[in-house]
């Protein structure tokens, strides 16, 4: 086998929604020299540094979604039809469609039928296989199943079973290394997930650009009409709700409200009604001490606490569910937006935000956010829901905080956003942690310095054994001529 120069990285899933799939295709480009075929679902759009990578080259697989119209009552029968197309389709992609590669890097989960199609390919094409464990697929489908489900038992093996097989393994915590080595016969590779270049602190004129962008999506409440509505109603078009603009110098308003930020895929693992608490705890602390106010004292006070606009970014099976859940909250002091963001504006609106909130606890309990990774490198401080191995990256009091319960989570909004925006020390000394934080790892160092070296190690074992076949072909044909020509003498 010949130098081919290639990588093939595998997303049975939505590439936009995979950003560490996506920086990985970058590195392998930028830092490894190589031609990247990346297969995957469409759907959202992918970084444009992805899709304008001369070397960079997608393949778009179409998916399976007149299984989802099938009554819930056939579910088993759906989990095995929507698996046996989606393996028939990575077959043809992996076999046929796509280059040959020197090595396949796949994200795990989905374990069935990812690990055992690109097991397959990775024998048939001669290529090394790298299994990127993000979590543990079965753990996610005991969410829906329950852990005792046979389905749940029968998709651990084949997720532990083609799993071993590979010729290298990177994983996103320590915790999941442990978990791995001890339990699961793997050994791999602790690739923490960093922020790429392009997450950073926004500049003035950013956020201006971006806040006049996304004014008509701050215009439209979810069904109600709200404190930000009133706002946005009688600003000058040099206005935004955050910044304004005067003989060409961009400000930050000083009555503005703070900005909050959650990143959520909608899902049963992240319980959003905690936030929804907490937001009305807020509000109902803040007003109650306007309410009745009599000196000038008090209501000063009740100055100290600003108005909270949360934006919540991301799509998801249970989004429509609490939007109507906000719909009900009747909130005088804090406002709810949705949206989706482009590749280039979500890296902006964190960079332009105050305090990001993260309501992951993972299906396993030994991944981590890759979100918080995102903010910390926009330089924002985080309150993240507490769970095992959390501690590895949110360092509580340093550039977070974490909490367990609504109420907890309602405190420290109340501790940070006092004095907001210029007397809130609390926040300013986590804000000045998260740019430690962020500016202290890159993705491409941390790439350089434990992902490359696998990469390149699972190709010269592959090398090694391909070698090693074709010597013993070659032996074997010499073997076969020489007793043919003995027994034609």
């Amino acid at each position: 086998m010949g130098k081919r120069g290639r990588a093939c990285v595998v997303v049975l899933g939505d590439l936009g929604r995979s950003p560490r799939m996506q920086y990985h295709a970058l590195s392998l480009a930028r830092q490894a020299s190589l031609q990247v075929d990346i297969v995957a679902y469409g759907g959202s759009i992918p970084h444009e540094a992805v899709l304008k990578h001369p070397s960079i080259h997608i393949h778009t697989m179409a998916q399976p979604r007149f299984i989802n119209l099938l009554p819930k009552i056939l579910y088993p029968v759906t989990l095995l039809l929507k698996a046996f197309i989606q393996f028939t389709m990575l077959l043809w992609f992996l076999f046929v469609k796509v280059p040959a590669p020197d090595i396949f890097l796949v994200q795990n989960p989905p374990s069935v039928p990812t690990l055992i199609a690109v097991k397959w390919a990775s024998s048939w094409r001669r290529a090394a296989f790298v299994v990127d464990w993000h979590n543990f697929g079965y753990t996610l489908l005991a969410l829906s199943l329950g852990r005792n489900n046979l389905f749940v038992s029968l998709y651990r093996w084949f997720e532990k079973h083609y799993g071993k097989m590979a010729t290298g393994s990177l994983c996103v915590t320590k915790a999941m290394q442990h978990e791995l080595e001890q339990n699961w016969g793997v050994s791999a590779r602790v690739l923490y997930d960093q922020p790429p270049e392009f997450f950073r602190p926004a500049l003035l004129e950013e956020r201006h650009e971006l806040f006049c962008r996304v004014k008509k999506d701050l215009c439209h409440p979810i069904g109600v009409y709200d404190i930000i509505s009133r706002e946005l109603e009688n600003q000058e078009p040099s206005e935004t709700l955050f910044t304004t603009k005067k003989n060409d110098e961009i400000s930050l308003k000083q009555n503005r409200p703070a900005l909050v930020v959650s990143s959520t895929s909608w899902t049963p693992d992240e319980n959003f009604g905690i936030l929804l608490e907490a937001a009305v705890m807020y509000d109902r602390r803040v007003a109650a001490r306007s309410e009745g106010s009599e000196t000038a004292e008090i209501a000063e006070e009740q100055r100290l606490y600003p108005n909270l606009l949360f934006i919540i970014t991301g799509k998801g099976p249970e989004k429509e569910m609490y939007e109507e859940k906000i719909k009900r909250l009747n909130l005088k002091h804090v406002a709810f937006r949705t949206m989706w963001l482009s590749a280039e504006d979500y890296p902006l609106l964190l960079g332009s935000a105050d305090l990001g909130v993260c309501l992951h606890t993972s299906s396993s309990g030994l991944d981590l956010p890759m979100k918080v990774v995102d903010m910390f490198g926009c330089g924002l401080p985080v309150c993240s829901v507490s769970y095992s191995c959390i501690q590895e990256l949110v360092k509580d009091g340093q550039n977070g905080l974490l909490f367990s319960s609504s109420s907890e989570l309602a405190d420290q909004l109340l501790i940070l956003f006092k004095g907001f925006p210029r007397n809130c020390d609390a926040l300013m000394s986590l804000k000045a942690g998260a740019m430690e934080t962020g500016s202290s790892g890159r993705w491409a160092t941390e790439w350089e310095d434990c992902a490359k070296p696998l990469i390149t190690q699972a190709k010269s074992y592959l090398k090694m054994r391909n070698d090693e076949r074709e010597l013993k072909t070659g032996v074997l044909g010499c073997l076969h001529n020489l007793l043919c020509g003995i027994k034609f003498c």
